[in-house]
């Protein structure tokens, strides 16, 4: 059995079912080493699922050894019924300085936009005028830029924090038909955001108790990621 859902497709059985017929958006985001924004995004509720990956470059199959002229990103779908691309922008500015970011220069780790439509490129500009209107000058130093491809990281660098701990990996594991739909579903988001401090495990229990998922599987759930080892 398949789900398809924007640009990211679930293969086999899902311990959470975000709804399917929801008008889903992509954001394409980068502001520094990308394990940290897909932590903070990933734990937003309304946040469907997070990949980190490079992007904004010409190079052909960048990887993290050779990633040629791409930055750092990370892809974001949401369910905009829940969360506005506008939210996403004003936590994004919030979160980091584009014009020293990680004390580093380079294309690596640009501060960058990739709008994936002309309603996020007219977003942007909203939300960057509002805010150089109350005095800050952060979206100055953002590039914005066409979106062109997405090329996903290694295995290594997706949800990096929440692989930090075995045991939560190892229980996990038994959910999903693969390592692959595990660090692409909606639980493993919100757990990396729980790994790296950004949430915490009871705002996770009330979210879980709000999904579309019958009583019993929702508390199963919340028994599953209570017995992991943090």
């Amino acid at each position: 059995m398949s789900e398809t859902s924007g640009d990211f497709q679930l293969e086999g059985k899902q311990p959470e079912k975000p709804d399917v017929k929801a008008h889903l958006e992509t954001a394409v985001l980068g502001m520094g080493c990308f394990w940290s924004p897909e932590a903070l995004f990933g734990q937003l509720p309304g946040v469907v699922r997070t990949r980190t990956g490079y992007a904004g470059g010409t190079a052909e199959a960048p990887t993290y050894r050779q990633m040629g002229d791409h930055t750092e990103l990370v892809e974001i779908q949401f369910d905009p019924s829940i969360l506005t691309y506008e939210q996403l922008l004003n936590l994004f500015w919030d979160q980091h300085n584009p014009v020293n970011i990680n004390d580093y220069k380079g294309r690596q780790y640009l501060s960058l936009l990739l709008p994936r439509s002309e309603q996020q490129r007219k977003a942007i500009s909203r939300v960057a005028e509002e805010r150089k209107a109350r005095g800050d000058s952060r979206p100055e130093g953002t590039e914005v830029a066409d979106f062109e491809v997405f090329y996903p990281a290694e295995e290594r660098h997706q949800k990096y924090y929440l692989a930090r701990f075995p045991d939560a990996l190892d229980k996990l594991r038994a959910e999903y038909p693969s390592m692959e739909a595990l660090l692409d579903s909606t639980l493993s988001a919100r757990l990396n955001g729980l790994a790296k401090g950004y949430t915490n495990l009871e705002r996770i229990v009330s979210e879980i108790r709000e999904w579309k998922l019958p009583a019993a599987e929702q508390e199963r759930l919340i028994a599953l990621i209570r017995s992991i080892r943090w």
